[in-house]
């Protein structure tokens, strides 16, 4: 698994609130998904950058959450 942090935001992928966040509004991630590759980051600390997931990696992750959903 490839966990890279990046410090500045030169693409151009569209940030937004993860599904997976809960409705209480003090744990949120964000998720940018790409053809490629998807980036995830702490809404509350956006500044320390962001986890990149190439595109198998990503729905393994999501593959996995869905099936640990109770």
């Amino acid at each position: 698994m490839r966990h890279q942090v990046a410090f500045n935001e030169s693409d151009r992928m569209a940030w937004h609130k993860s599904s997976y966040s809960g409705g209480g509004g003090g744990n949120c991630v964000e998720v940018a998904e790409g053809q490629d590759e998807t980036r995830v980051r702490d809404t509350q600390h956006r500044e320390l950058g962001h986890l990149t997931f190439t595109s198998p990696e990503w729905a393994g992750l999501l593959t996995t959450l869905k099936a640990r959903q109770p």
